[in-house]
C-alpha cells in the first residue's frame, strides 16, 4: 500500500507501507455476526483512513489520499480455541484476497510537447456544470404508483381540489393517467348522488352508468380522447360557488402569471450554492434524506411540485423540513442561532430562508401536499403489522385535528381533521386496534369509530351518547361497544401516550416550520415526514436494545455537527467520527442518497473526519 501524494515533513517522497497488521477485537459474545466476510470488507475499507490518521503528524497539509495500490491478503482466524460451539483446535484460517487500485503515475515534470495537452485534461476535469436536469412530471409519479398497484389507493385519499388539479396539468400531457384521476372525480360525483351527477355532461353521465370502477378509467381515456380542450377542462374545473372565490392573494399570483410576470417565490433558487463548503451545528436533517429516499418520498417530492408548476421551489420544502428537527422555536416563531444556516444548507440556498417566503410557498403548495402524505401513509401502511395496535390524539396545533402513529417505533401514518378522514388508513394498516391517547378529539371522534366498527381502547373520558362501555381497570378506561377488551393493550396504553405525547410536544408544539403560514397545510406535511425520518433512524439503531423512539433520536443527533461541501455533481456531509458515527454507519444511515430533488439532482453522500 502506499500514499501517492502528500510530502512529508522536512522533504518530499511517497510513504510506502510494507507491512501492516490490523487487530479487530471482539467485545461481548463469541460471534463474528452473520456475515463474517463483510466485516472484513470494512476493516479494509477503512484501512485508508486510519493510515491517513497514523501518518498525520509526518505529513504536510492535510494528509495523503490514501490507496490501496499492491495485491492485499486478509488472513482472518475466526472463533477462539475451545469457544462455544468451536472444535477444540478453532477454525481454519480464512484468508481474503482484495485486487490494488490502479494508479495512473504522472510525471512531475511533464515534457513541454504534453504540457498543453496536460493543461486541457486539469481545465477539463474542471468544466462548467452540467445542465440542469428536468424534472420529471406528476405522470411519472402516478405511472410509478400504477406499476406498483398503488395509484387508485392514492386517489382514494386525495381530496378533490387536488385530483381537479392535477387532472388539469396531466390533460394533453398523460390522458390515461388523466383518465384515471377523472375516473376517481366521476365515481365520487355518480355515489354522491343525482345532484352531483347532474354536473357531468350527459354523454359521460350515459357512458358511465352501471360501469364498474375497473372500466370506468378505460371509458373515460376514449371520452378524454374524442372530447375537445375546452370540453375536459371544464370537467376538472370545480362547481362555481363562494367557496372557490380565490383569495386575494391567488388573484395576485393569477393576475402576476397572466402579465408573464415570475412569482415571488421563485427568485429563491436562484442563490442556491453550487460550490463551496459551510460548516452546520447540526446534520440531522440530512439524516433524514436516506429513510425517505427509502420509501419513494424523496422521489415523490419533484413530480408532486411539478404537477402545479412549483419544481423550481423544492428548496423551500426542504427548508421547512429541515426545521421540524432543528432548534425550538420560542414564541412560536423565534428561531436559535444556526438553525437558519442548516436549514439554508441543507435546501442548498444561502442563509437566510425568509419565513415570509415559506408562508408564501405553504400557500401556493397546498394541492400538492396530500399527495406527498399519501405516498407517506401508504408506505407506512404497507410496513405495519395487523396485530399491533395504532395510536390516535388531538392537538389544537396547526389547525388542530388528529393524529394517527404506528405504535411500534412511533411512525406517523396520517394527519385529519376528523375521525373519518383516517379510517382509510387505519383499513391500509390491516383494520388493527386503535389506542385513543391524551388530548383534544374533535366531538363525535368515538362515534364515528364506533359506526365504522374500529375496536378501540381510551382513557379519555367519552361524551354522553358516545356508544361506549367501562372496563374493569385500575384507571378509568372505555372500550368500543362490542369491542373486546385486550388488557396487553390496556397496560401498554399509559407508556404508548407519553412516547405520543412526548413526540407531538417536540415535532407539533416546539417547534414551527412555517409559524407565518395562514393555515397548516405544510406544516402537517413537514411533521409527518420529519416523524417518520426520526423514527427509522431510530427503528434502525436501537430496535434489539431499547424501546425505539423517534424523540430519542431528535434528542441524541441534534448537535450532530457537520461540514458541507457542494459540488457540481454531489453534496458531500462530513460528518465527525465517534460512537455516533459509528451506529449511523453501522446501521447504514450513511448510504448515498442520489438524484435530490432541491439539491438539482446531486447525489448526497456522507464521510467521516
Amino acid at each position: 500500500m502506499s500514499a501517492p501524494t502528500g510530502p512529508a515533513v522536512g522533504g518530499t517522497g511517497d510513504i510506502t507501507v510494507r507491512r501492516c497488521t490490523v487487530t479487530v477485537v471482539r467485545r461481548g459474545g463469541w460471534s463474528w455476526g452473520p456475515d463474517p466476510r463483510g466485516l472484513i470488507r470494512q476493516v479494509v475499507d477503512a484501512l485508508p483512513e486510519l493510515l491517513a490518521d497514523h501518518f498525520a503528524e509526518r505529513l504536510a497539509g492535510d494528509g495523503p489520499d490514501v490507496e490501496i495500490t499492491e495485491p492485499l491478503t486478509v488472513t482472518v482466524r475466526q472463533g477462539r480455541p475451545g469457544g462455544p460451539g468451536r472444535p477444540p483446535g478453532g477454525d481454519p484460517p480464512v484468508e481474503v484476497h482484495f485486487a490494488p487500485v490502479p494508479v495512473v503515475e504522472v510525471p512531475a515534470e511533464p515534457p513541454a510537447a504534453d504540457a498543453a495537452s496536460l493543461q486541457d485534461a486539469f481545465a477539463e476535469s474542471f468544466a462548467a456544470e452540467p445542465e440542469p436536469r428536468t424534472v420529471p412530471g406528476a405522470a411519472a409519479l402516478f405511472a410509478e404508483l400504477a406499476e406498483r398497484g398503488e395509484l387508485d389507493a392514492l386517489l382514494a385519499l386525495l381530496p378533490d381540489e387536488t385530483l381537479r388539479t392535477y387532472l388539469l396539468a396531466l390533460l394533453g400531457a398523460d390522458d390515461p393517467a388523466a383518465a384515471r384521476l377523472l375516473a376517481e372525480l366521476v365515481g365520487r360525483a355518480l355515489a354522491a348522488g343525482p345532484a352531483p351527477a347532474e354536473a357531468l355532461p350527459e354523454r359521460l353521465r350515459a357512458a358511465a352508468a352501471g360501469l364498474d370502477a375497473a372500466d370506468l378509467p378505460r371509458v373515460l381515456a376514449s371520452f378524454l380522447a374524442s372530447a375537445d380542450r375546452e370540453e375536459a377542462v371544464r370537467l376538472a374545473r370545480p362547481p362555481a360557488g363562494p367557496r372557490d372565490r380565490p383569495d386575494r392573494a391567488d388573484r395576485t399570483d393569477r393576475a402576476a402569471g397572466a402579465a408573464g410576470e415570475r412569482p415571488r417565490a421563485a427568485e429563491d433558487t436562484r442563490g442556491a450554492r453550487a460550490t463551496g463548503e459551510v460548516r452546520v451545528r447540526s446534520a440531522l436533517p440530512f439524516l433524514l434524506a436516506g429513510p425517505l429516499a427509502r420509501i419513494g418520498y424523496l422521489d415523490a417530492i419533484g413530480p408532486a411540485l411539478a404537477g402545479i408548476e412549483l419544481a423550481e421551489e423544492t428548496p423551500l420544502f426542504a427548508a421547512a423540513l429541515a426545521y421540524k428537527v432543528l432548534g425550538v422555536t420560542a414564541r412560536g416563531w423565534r428561531r436559535a442561532d444556526g438553525d437558519a444556516e442548516a436549514a439554508a444548507a441543507f435546501a442548498g440556498l444561502g442563509p437566510p430562508v425568509a419565513d415570509e417566503r415559506l408562508a408564501d410557498f405553504a400557500r401556493r403548495v397546498r394541492p400538492a401536499l396530500p399527495v406527498l402524505d399519501g405516498v407517506l401513509a401508504l408506505s407506512v401502511g404497507r410496513g405495519h403489522d395487523p396485530a399491533d395496535p395504532l395510536l390516535i390524539t388531538g392537538t389544537t396545533h396547526v389547525d388542530g385535528g388528529l393524529f394517527l402513529v404506528d405504535a411500534q417505533g412511533m411512525f406517523p401514518v396520517a394527519w385529519a381533521a376528523e375521525a373519518a378522514g383516517l379510517l382509510p388508513h387505519w383499513q391500509t394498516c390491516g383494520r388493527p386496534p386503535v389506542l385513543l391517547c391524551d388530548g383534544p378529539l374533535p366531538p363525535g371522534t368515538l362515534r364515528e369509530l364506533a359506526a365504522a366498527g374500529v375496536p378501540f381502547l381510551t382513557g379519555v373520558r367519552p361524551l354522553r351518547g358516545d356508544p361506549v362501555v367501562r372496563l374493569p381497570w385500575r384507571t378509568p378506561l372505555w372500550a368500543g361497544a362490542g369491542t373486546a377488551p385486550d388488557t396487553r393493550l390496556a397496560a401498554e396504553l399509559p407508556d404508548h401516550a407519553e412516547r405520543l405525547a412526548d413526540l407531538v410536544t417536540a415535532l407539533v408544539t416546539e417547534r414551527r416550520a412555517v409559524p407565518l403560514a395562514r393555515d397548516g397545510g405544510l406544516e402537517r406535511t413537514v411533521t409527518l415526514a420529519a416523524g417518520l425520518g426520526l423514527a427509522t433512524i431510530a427503528w434502525t439503531l436501537w430496535r434489539d436494545r431499547e424501546t425505539p423512539d423517534p424523540t430519542a433520536a431528535l434528542v441524541r443527533f441534534a448537535d450532530l455537527e457537520a461540514t458541507v461541501r457542494y459540488e457540481p455533481g454531489a453534496v458531500r456531509v462530513r460528518v465527525p467520527r465517534g460512537r455516533r458515527h459509528a451506529d449511523l454507519l453501522a446501521g447504514g444511515l450513511l448510504a448515498d442518497v442520489p438524484d435530490v430533488a432541491w439539491l438539482g439532482g446531486r447525489t448526497l453522500t456522507f464521510s467521516a473526519g
